[in-house]
């Protein structure tokens, strides 16, 4: 047998198994006796639908991991690449174009196999526990217009890295790396501007004590913002969340409705303090540097594998190809990509507790960010107890118990 197809399946299997054992493991950690730090918020009903909510989420992802894992293997095995690469020459276009349908023709297949689960998943589970807000009307527009984004946005991205590799010689990966760059840059400022409210209505925060508090704060800490927005976030869930979108003088703190109608005003700040320690601590800026270094990485390593024929023996393809390329590379490259995630999320957490004891600090006010985080996890039904394991390789995010801790023992 091909040694790549032996390395390929290896990887798909070995992931899967690791998945389902991190998922045991995370299901066993769950404890029935609530933390003593939540009893002031959580009912002990309250709590025991948060694992509830674990236990189903985890069983339906293992339940959808399964059926696309095998679904992978027999496409792979059955030569369904080949089939979709001769569907893609049919139409007698040049290579790029050619590229472009065959991409868009294994999208269509992904999307087609994981749309049940989504369907399930929102409809389903999410209103099971009281989530969701999104009605089929709201469902089938975001699809459409992810699709036309995909098409509008994607297309061209992929046109232009196909192009680079068969016209740019050995640097061709480095003009990929430059371009993608420059797309990701622009990207951030059009996102806000002409993406984002294509999905969700932007509103002012209106003028109040909130707002007051806000823009105080802001003006304490010498950071210049363009504006304070609510979003409806109540049209598709009844999930808390915040965040700050654009650069420079163009930044925007968001906060999603459900979280203002939640949350006390001194606890918002608090949340909004956190957000600021991204900031201010160049969180931001790090974790970009270092996904722009990952992205090189990505592009230089796939230059040794464009049009590697055992590779294509591996997929029964008939013919070599750039854009096939892309796709198999994928699969070389998901064991470096799981360990450069548990990296990314190592750091990740590093800088949620540097952002946490920037909000203590810089508010006075410790405990308006624990009572906001003990809220934000009863009405997210969020799980308290996660197995170390869980966290090491999928938690961007401290578990809250040990934010909690640890900002209860800060002192302003």
């Amino acid at each position: 047998m091909n040694s790549w197809l032996l390395f390929i399946l290896a990887v798909i299997i070995l992931h899967y198994l690791l998945d389902v054992i991190i998922s045991v493991y995370n299901i066993k950690a769950l404890s029935p006796e609530l933390p003593a730090e939540f009893s002031d918020v959580f009912e002990q009903e309250g709590y025991k639908q948060s694992q509830n909510y674990a236990r189903t989420t985890t069983g339906f992802s293992l339940i959808e991991n399964s059926i696309s894992t095998i679904v992978t293997v027999i496409f792979l095995l059955a030569g369904g690449f080949n089939l979709i690469d001769l569907f893609a020459r049919s139409f007698q276009l040049n290579t790029i174009l050619t590229g472009v349908i065959f991409t868009g023709g294994l999208m269509l297949l992904s999307f087609v196999v994981s749309l049940p689960f989504s369907i399930y998943s929102t409809f389903k589970i999410e209103s099971q526990f009281g989530f969701n807000r999104t009605t089929p009307l709201t469902f089938i527009t975001d699809i459409i217009k992810s699709v036309l984004l995909t098409i509008i946005i994607g297309a061209p991205i992929l046109a232009s890295i196909l192009w680079f590799f068969e016209n740019s010689g050995p640097f061709a990966w480095l003009y990929c790396w430059l371009g993608v760059i420059i797309f990701g840059v622009v990207l951030q400022f059009l996102a806000p501007v002409l993406i984002m409210p294509l999905f969700n209505t932007f509103t002012p925060l209106e003028e109040g004590s909130l707002s007051e508090k806000i823009t105080h704060y802001a003006k304490q800490e010498n950071f210049q913002i363009q504006g304070i927005y609510t979003m409806d976030g109540s049209k598709r869930s009844a999930k808390l969340n915040a965040f700050f979108t654009g650069f420079g003088t163009f930044r925007k703190i968001v906060f999603f409705d459900t979280l203002v109608e939640k949350l006390s005003e001194d606890e918002i700040v608090a949340v909004l303090a956190h957000e600021m320690g991204h900031y201010k601590k160049k969180h931001i800026w790090k974790m970009m540097g270092s996904s722009v270094l990952q992205t090189g990485l990505m592009f230089f390593l796939l230059s040794f594998f464009i049009e590697n024929p055992g590779l294509f023996e591996a997929f029964s393809m008939e013919a070599l190809s750039i854009y096939a390329s892309l796709f198999f590379f994928a699969f070389i490259y998901s064991p470096l990509n799981t360990l450069l995630s548990i990296l990314f999320n190592y750091f990740s957490r590093v800088h949620e507790f540097e952002a946490d004891r920037y909000a203590a600090h810089s508010t006075g006010k410790p405990e308006m960010l624990i009572q906001g985080l003990k809220k934000l996890s009863r009405e997210n039904l969020s799980n308290l107890t996660p197995h170390p394991l869980m966290v090491f390789f999928s938690y961007s995010h401290p578990p809250v118990l040990e934010r909690i801790r640890t900002l209860n023992g800060i002192k302003t």
